[in-house]
């Protein structure tokens, strides 16, 4: 199915151009503990100022909806060309998210607690993981199929093939799909206690990386089955279910969601110009996924993570970094050039190695398919492999 246009905000900025030329520049993103939470954990947030959620949606006021609004906003004159050609009943809205607005929550619970009432200002749907899409369709006045999908890490890959399922049942004929993810105490202090973030940087691959960083951000695509110069071509899913937070050591089932995005794009990995790598830079994500992407590509196949520019945006990381391919793959991108894998250079020597991109490395040849990872928790496992046709 055809991805028509992109809107993507995060720590990288909040525009097309702007976040793939600090991307391709190689820009990192610093961790600092998040300025609207109480918290030490750092974190890399979105800088940018965010539009205000119109009065009369008040009850989904949060961060998480205010980013959604951010990256719509870039994609609106496409959005209201479709409502316009095939009718408002015609599209659908998936999204993925596993935050939702819990910030707000956290906030209305601390006043709760220091005052024994609720803040007028509290609405439910602000935290609750639908209100996401409820707060877009209604904004959007749309009626075709729409909800929100939630699998941790992957959810906004997942939310991609679902929507890419609902075009090809012909439930609608376009769909607003992507998904979006703020900081909130919960998800930092949850990583914290599972020992799996860094106070500095994601060193992905490196021996010395030592935990990943969370971010922030939100990208929306509009999918049609109209062409398009930039298409998802395939689509690989696998679930192992070895472990509630780890993945399965060897990693088989990445590298069987890697094969069936292969397959169902007939494509060879040969044929793979760029792989954006899940990297979340903890221990063991890093290690199954290099053994799964060497088993497949080798060492030749350019590639990298961009979590050290972005940070780990959990919900909203398939759909960002889908959105990176894009970008890589878009006229605003017409050298071709490649993104460096932004890390100290000192391989681990346990792992298989693999073909990261140096700074001044650039594709001699026009870039032809990208594939995405996103690996979550619970072995909830997606690849994404994006095209131009």
């Amino acid at each position: 199915m055809y991805l028509h246009d992109l809107g993507l905000i995060c720590a990288l900025g909040s525009s097309k151009a702007e976040v793939l030329g600090n991307w391709l520049a190689g820009r990192v993103s610093q961790a600092a503990p998040p300025t609207t939470l109480n918290t030490r954990v750092p974190a890399i947030s979105v800088t940018a100022d965010l539009p205000v959620i119109p009065d009369d949606l008040q009850r989904y006021n949060c961060r998480n909806n205010r980013l959604l609004l951010a990256a719509l906003r870039q994609i609106i004159p496409a959005v209201d060309s479709a409502i316009a050609r095939y009718g408002r009943q015609r599209i659908g809205l998936v999204l993925g998210t596993s935050t939702s607005g819990i910030a707000e929550g956290e906030s209305a619970v601390g006043r709760m607690l220091a005052s024994g009432q609720l803040p007028a200002e509290y609405h439910y749907k602000q935290q609750e993981l639908g209100g996401a899409s409820e707060f877009l369709v209604h904004y959007l006045d749309i009626q075709g199929p729409a909800y929100t999908v939630s699998t941790t890490c992957s959810s906004s890959a997942n939310a991609l093939a679902s929507a890419r399922r609902l075009l090809r049942l012909n439930l609608c004929d376009a769909v607003v799909v992507g998904g979006a993810d703020a900081l909130c105490r919960t998800t930092l202090q949850g990583f914290l206690a599972l020992a799996a973030l860094s106070s500095t940087t994601c060193n992905s691959f490196s021996k010395n990386r030592d935990g990943t960083v969370i971010g922030e951000g939100a990208a929306l695509f509009l999918m049609t089955r109209e062409p398009a110069p930039i298409a998802l071509l395939g689509v690989g899913a696998s679930a192992d279910a070895y472990h509630i937070s780890a993945p399965r050591p060897d990693g088989s089932c990445a590298r069987a969601a890697m094969q069936s995005a292969l397959q169902d794009a007939g494509l060879t990995a040969e044929q793979v110009d760029y792989i954006n790598l899940h990297g979340t830079a903890t221990l063991q994500n890093d290690a199954m996924e290099s053994r799964a992407v060497a088993a497949l590509f080798g060492p030749g196949t350019p590639c990298g993570s961009s979590k050290s520019a972005t940070g780990h945006c959990l919900g909203a990381a398939g759909a960002i970094e889908a959105g990176l391919c894009w970008l890589l793959l878009s006229e605003l991108n017409s050298e071709s050039h490649l993104p460096p894998h932004l890390w100290d250079g000192e391989a681990d020597p346990e792992l298989p190695p693999l073909g990261f991109v140096t700074l001044d490395k650039r594709q001699s040849k026009r870039l032809q398919y990208c594939l995405s990872n996103s690996f979550s928790f619970g072995g909830n496992n997606v690849s994404l492999l994006i095209g131009r046709c």
